[in-house]
């Protein structure tokens, strides 16, 4: 007989937790999602739906709407929690705008979310392509509302002042996570800055929004905290969703956060002063965006 070596309880590997089953999505099929595939690689377009990995896409694409991605899908950023890729982009392309609003007549979306890439190593940040493809999508689908979720300008305002110069009815800036988290999870961005971009953006009459991810480790005060920094600097929308590990070389999942504190971080911030909070675990920035537009400015 041979004898076996005692795994002691300190050698063994700690247990990942596991996934409840409110976190279980179908798959996307139908032929309006379908419809929607065959649109996006015609245009060779990028969505963030399908680099993000997002839990809604069957959801989302299935009634026929997407968020687009423009400047390309190489990200100058390498936060902690994203699946985009990381590198140096290699996309320049001053066309993209018509394609993309060409796409959206298409679709005939009703409400469309824009959203990017980080290209820092652009002077202006990209700003110039983000103003012309809201401007073309406004010109080509007049009766469509727009959502444009734009990146951490590091403090270039003057970038800022041309991307949110379009037209478009609301414009989010995620925050991703709470101050504590900042170096852990977006090592390249400064929470006081993210919050200043809401600010500005806020003072120039927009409608703004934000998002944070629960479960990478943040604390209760700490997410009334950042609940309490958003209103103070203009925010209106917040959307709470569940932190998903896009691949084993991304953050662990700390924790799951259950629907019924969802709906608690839900009344809480609504009664810190958002005027409307959307929360659950599978919310994501664009989920029910079309509501979002409503909201008072």
């Amino acid at each position: 007989m041979i004898d076996l070596p005692v795994i002691q309880p300190e050698m063994a590997a700690p247990a990942r937790p596991r996934k409840p089953d409110w976190l279980r999505v179908k798959l996307p099929v139908g032929e309006e999602y379908a419809a929607v595939r065959r649109l996006v690689d015609e245009h060779k377009l990028h969505t963030i739906c399908e680099s993000g990995n997002c839990p809604n896409m069957g959801e989302c694409w299935g009634a026929g709407t997407a968020t687009f991605m423009i400047l390309g899908n190489i990200c100058t950023r390498s936060c902690s929690f994203c699946a985009v890729a990381t590198g140096r982009p290699t996309e320049y392309d001053l066309d993209e705008p018509r394609r993309v609003a060409e796409a959206i007549k298409l679709m005939k979306v009703k409400h469309a979310v824009i959203t990017s890439v980080n290209r820092d190593e652009l002077k202006d940040r990209g700003a110039s392509v983000w103003r012309e493809t809201v401007v073309l999508t406004k010109q080509l689908s007049p009766d469509t509302t727009i959502e444009t979720l734009i990146p951490d300008v590091k403090a270039n305002w003057d970038a800022l002042d041309v991307m949110i110069s379009g037209g478009q009815e609301v414009i989010s800036h995620n925050v991703e996570t709470v101050g504590s988290l900042y170096r852990l999870v977006r090592p390249q961005a400064r929470y006081d800055r993210s919050l200043e971009q809401i600010r500005r953006t806020k003072l120039a009459g927009h409608r703004t929004k934000s998002g944070i991810m629960l479960g990478l480790g943040e604390k209760a005060d700490e997410l009334y905290q950042a609940m309490d920094d958003l209103v103070a600097n203009g925010l209106d929308i917040l959307t709470l969703g569940q932190y998903l590990q896009p691949t084993k070389r991304h953050l662990d999942v700390a924790e799951f956060i259950t629907p019924d504190q969802f709906a608690h971080y839900k009344e809480e911030g609504l009664k810190r002063g958002l005027k409307y909070v959307e929360s659950g675990p599978l919310v994501r920035s664009s989920y029910h965006a079309e509501r979002h537009v409503n909201v008072p400015v």
